[in-house]
């Protein structure tokens, strides 16, 4: 601490309080940065393909917001609870089905141990906990967006060779619970994943790229 910093922090004692509070939340943002480095274990029984849980999140925020509003849902609660559901991996690790048949994740315990350094500390709680009970609409609705999300990443695996993939598709899908996610879940299985960009594979552009200038 250098003289400056000493010395407001003598005559200012709540600087010192704002700066541990700031402290606190710059590490909460370097943790969250460790789920862009954390992998989506379920893909190596898979076989093909790879994803952070930083990704896996990323959209799960969107199917979260789609659903949300075609099933007339609080969508900020929604994509909170999207934004925030796999938190508690940045300290345990993303355990795949298998892994959880013979290991204790703890997530709680790891939940409570991050939460307790950030001042927003019951938002985050009380955040997962609506959403691990899975009684409010809110919950419902951002639980099918985590396993919308899965199905949509199975889809891209299946549409590049895994055959692997649409068994576990299959599976997926029976996890869904709202109208939407299940209609949202069979165009999913009924559209290849490149349409949005490569549909019309006539188009003249794709051998000339010409704009037409």
């Amino acid at each position: 601490m250098d003289v400056i910093e000493l010395t407001c922090t003598r005559f200012f004692p709540t600087l010192r309080v704002m700066s541990k509070k700031n402290k606190a939340i710059v590490n909460f943002l370097f943790e969250v940065g460790i789920l862009s480095q954390t992998p989506r274990s379920g893909f190596h029984f898979l076989g093909s393909g790879k994803q952070s849980v930083s990704e896996h999140v990323h959209r799960v925020v969107y199917c979260g917001f789609v659903l949300a509003t075609m099933e007339k849902a609080d969508s900020a609660k929604v994509m909170k609870m999207c934004l925030l559901h796999d938190l508690a991996e940045a300290r345990t690790s993303d355990l795949n089905y298998v892994h959880q048949k013979y290991i204790d994740r703890h997530e709680d315990k790891a939940l409570d141990d991050l939460a307790k350094t950030v001042p927003f500390e019951t938002d985050i709680l009380d955040v997962i906990s609506e959403y691990e009970e899975r009684k409010s609409k809110e919950a419902i609705v951002a639980k099918d967006a985590d396993n919308l999300e899965w199905i949509l990443s199975l889809k891209e695996q299946y549409d590049i060779g895994n055959t692997r993939s649409k068994a576990w598709i299959t599976s997926g899908v029976k996890r869904l619970k709202t109208k939407s996610a299940k209609e949202l879940s069979k165009i999913i299985q009924e559209t290849n994943s490149d349409e949005w960009w490569f549909g019309n594979k006539e188009d003249e552009w794709w051998v000339s790229r010409n704009k037409g200038k």
